[in-house]
């Protein structure tokens, strides 16, 4: 997300729930006591080499797409791993084997990392959390013991390539749950078992890595609660709150300003309340208004830094290389010319 605008921003006004005004900072901290993750998730990446797309840097001169990313200001890539994915050129790949090698080269490229465990062999999201197929007739127990193994070989694989990741998701966007129907969160006792089965495997082999747990909608303040107030209770264990925060599919499709002092004064109030760090770890705009989701990008930015205490962790923007034009996705940061667009300007 990234189309290229003018150095002043302006501000604009709007009513959130809590009434206050959305504003763009003119002059975001980007000094280098800045310690925040400016990140993306590029989990395509290897499928759109191999189809052939070519990636190209301000100035059209086609360049390696880590490349791109870290001059804008990138330091942190996100790699989903599904469990026994297709060869879809779209909705596969994603192994074991191809996220290790998609970390070695962020490793190589100077980037921090983190690892998202879908626990599927496909996208899992609100709407779908599909147990692997090679987990479908496993008991409760037996599953709670694939999802350790499966956590435990890919983390042994990593450290094996010389990788330490310096995050991990326990799930993908889990609101519901994960691994239905046994994980649903109409069984959260049994849903804490699992996601802490996941922690357990982590930490197992890398005691320094964080745990995040991740929900979406980061604006919903209730929904929020909701959901941590039920992992606290039933004792599950995690390092980070990880939110999504998408204005795009919020129901009316409603501008960033009406929604994104909501997500402050959220980001704000999961730290207080569980005493956790908190991180966008999705976020997005629509590659077709490419100076809103700047502005968006900036705004966001901030919130997280304005967390109290230095414990809003870093922003990630979802699939920013996956141009429309391979992907038919609508919230890329990168144009039909196969450059970045402006809006990755926001993470400089």
């Amino acid at each position: 997300m990234k189309y290229h605008f003018s150095l002043f921003i302006t501000i604009l006004f709007c009513f959130s729930v809590w009434g206050c005004k959305a504003e763009v900072p003119a002059n975001p901290d980007t000094s280098s006591t800045d310690k925040l993750a400016k990140g993306a998730d590029i989990s395509w990446l290897p499928q759109m080499e191999a189809s052939g797309y070519k990636f190209y840097n301000d100035l059209g001169v086609q360049e390696d797409c880590f490349k791109i990313l870290k001059d804008h200001g990138i330091n942190s890539i996100r790699l989903r791993t599904w469990v026994n994915p297709s060869d879809d050129p779209a909705s596969g790949h994603c192994s074991k084997d191809e996220t290790v090698a998609m970390a070695i080269r962020a490793q190589k490229s100077g980037m921090r990392i983190m690892i998202d465990f879908h626990y599927s062999d496909s996208w899992a999201d609100p709407s779908k959390q599909v147990k692997p197929s090679a987990w479908a007739n496993l008991n409760f127990e037996q599953l709670k013991q694939a999802l350790y193994d499966y956590t435990f070989e890919v983390m042994t694989a990593l450290k094996t390539a010389g990788i330490t990741p310096e995050w991990v998701q326990v799930g993908n966007e889990i609101t519901g749950g994960m691994l239905l129907p046994e994980g649903s969160t109409d069984n959260w006792p049994q849903l804490a078992q699992l996601i802490n089965k996941g922690y357990d495997a982590v930490k197992a082999v890398s005691s320094t890595t964080k745990v995040i747990l991740h929900i979406d909608q980061g604006n919903n303040n209730a929904r929020s609660r909701w959901w941590f107030d039920a992992a606290k209770a039933n004792g599950v264990k995690y390092d980070v709150i990880g939110l999504s925060y998408y204005p795009y599919w919020l129901p009316g499709n409603p501008d960033y300003t009406l929604s994104v002092n909501d997500l402050g004064n959220n980001l704000k109030d999961m730290v207080a309340r569980y005493g956790k760090e908190v991180m966008l770890v999705e976020t997005g705009g629509e590659d077709t208004k490419a100076q809103n989701t700047y502005n968006m990008l900036i705004t966001v930015l901030q919130k997280v830094r304005d967390v109290p205490e230095n414990k809003g962790l870093g922003v990630f923007y979802w699939e920013p290389e996956g141009a429309r034009s391979w992907s038919h996705y609508a919230l890329s940061a990168w144009g039909s010319d196969g450059k970045p667009t402006l809006a990755l300007d926001a993470f400089k």
